[in-house]
Order: structure tokens, then C-alpha cells, then sequence
């Protein structure tokens, strides 16, 4: 590929929240992008508000055949991909309607039942997992390639194995254990990568107020997505960085594994 090549991306969870939020900035910086959605309705509605740089794909990360797809979609449109941004997750696979505090109640290891916390992380590990090596070939075909994976604070061992956290008591086994083990199989794939000029990154959006707890997040969508941009955009990253909003990281918004 040429070191002039068009920016092509693919962002999974893209037609609502931060996906959306992250595809527009992208767009808005010249990249091709795909946005990746369950519902191919919803994908074209936010591809309209995107703009003509954005391409909508129907993707359900969970679905073998929705994932091969949207690779043979891209592989016969350009034959590489610049970006992967991993967006696309789930906080509950129990019953809706409930508020956040229901939620993470419901879902404490003690008692979350077995088949939530499986579809929990059937999305948010395996899911994101099957589509990052899908994509691998389309990646390594690109002049410089970064996979930027959507994880959570909340996931971070370091800090909720502080008894001075006080959102600690939010760290369930469905949602937030979900997170750390995206986190270390994305810092292994990122130590695995590291000599093939692939970057891997993990960011956290903070408390942002998504359809994840129910809008009861402190930030605004906007807000939440001002780090996950930032990764996005900027090539100049260290690999395996994992980082967060700066009003909740430490220097360079690197936040604790």
C-alpha cells in the first residue's frame, strides 16, 4: 500500500452514543468510514447524519456470518483497513426497564445468572474478539494499521482493588469483569502485534450517559467521546496504551490495568 492510501475505518456500534459520535469525527478528518450496525436502517439513518464520507454496514459482532460479510464488503471495496475501532457492546442481558443500580445489583458474582453473564460476554469479549481477527488481513494490508478498542475504567483491576474507589461497589461480574478480560486479551494481542507495525489501543469513555446504564451517566455523549476520539485520530500513540478521559487519568490519561 502507499503511504498516501485513503483512511478507511470500520466502527462497530456506530448508528447511536460514542460509535456514532467517534464515525463523525472520522469522517469529519477525511477518513472512508464504515458504520457498523445490528440494524442496517439504523446504520443508513446515522450515515445520512454522518455524511458522504460514511458508509453504513449491517454488523452483528456475535454472528459468524455477519462479520465475514462486512470483511468481503471492505476486502472487494479497498482490499485493506486503516482503523478497527471496536465500539460495540452490551451492560445486561437480563430484563429491560431496570435502572442502572437494578442492574449492577442483579449482576453481583454471588448471584448473576450464568446465562446473562455469558451473553454479556459474548459480546463484549468473544464478539469483539471474532471481529479483530477477522479483520486482521484487511489490517496488515494497510500502510500503518491501529485497532482502538472501546473498554471501560471500570474494568481496570487497579482501581477497584482500591477500597478508597468509591465506585468500586459498581464493578459486577457481568459488565465490569467483562471489561478487564477484553483488556488483557487486547494488551496480549497488542504484545503479539507489536512488531508488526499494527497498534493496539484500549480508552475508556468515563461515566457517560448511553443506553450502557440506562442515561444515567454524569457526562454527556460528547463529553464521553472526547478521549475515544483523541485515540482514534492520533497515530503517534505508543501501542498498548490504555487511557481515559483526563479528568479521571493520570499523566497522558493513562489509567491503571
Amino acid at each position: 500500500m502507499q503511504i498516501n492510501e485513503q483512511k478507511v475505518a470500520l466502527v462497530s456500534g456506530a448508528n447511536t452514543g460514542v460509535g456514532f459520535q467517534i464515525a463523525k469525527a472520522l469522517a469529519d478528518n477525511g477518513y472512508t468510514v464504515y458504520a457498523g450496525s445490528r440494524d442496517l436502517q439504523k446504520g443508513e439513518t446515522a450515515v445520512a447524519e454522518i455524511g458522504s464520507l460514511a458508509k453504513a454496514i449491517q454488523l452483528d459482532i456475535t454472528d459468524s456470518d455477519s462479520i465475514n460479510a462486512a470483511v468481503i464488503k471492505i476486502q472487494s471495496e479497498f482490499g485493506y483497513l486503516t482503523l478497527l475501532v471496536n465500539n460495540a457492546a452490551i451492560s445486561t442481558a437480563g430484563n429491560s426497564g431496570r435502572t442502572m443500580e437494578e442492574v449492577l445489583g442483579a449482576q453481583r458474582a454471588s448471584i448473576v445468572p450464568i446465562n446473562e453473564l455469558k451473553t454479556v460476554w459474548e459480546t463484549n469479549v468473544f464478539g469483539t474478539l471474532a471481529i479483530t481477527q477477522a479483520f486482521l488481513p484487511l489490517l496488515k494490508n494497510a500502510s500503518a494499521a491501529r485497532i482502538v478498542t472501546v473498554s471501560s475504567a471500570l474494568g481496570s483491576l487497579g482501581i477497584n482493588s482500591n477500597p478508597e474507589n468509591p465506585y468500586r461497589s459498581a464493578f459486577d461480574a457481568a459488565y465490569g469483569a467483562s471489561k478487564t478480560a477484553l483488556n488483557g486479551i487486547f494488551l496480549s494481542l497488542a504484545i503479539e502485534l507489536e512488531n508488526t507495525g499494527i497498534k493496539v489501543h484500549l480508552v475508556s469513555p468515563g461515566f457517560t450517559a448511553t443506553a450502557l446504564n440506562n442515561f444515567q451517566g454524569t457526562d454527556t455523549v460528547e463529553e464521553g467521546s472526547i478521549e475515544p476520539i483523541r485515540v482514534a485520530l492520533t497515530e503517534d500513540l505508543p501501542t498498548g496504551s490504555f487511557t481515559g478521559p483526563a479528568n479521571f487519568s493520570g499523566k497522558d490519561n493513562i489509567l491503571p490495568w
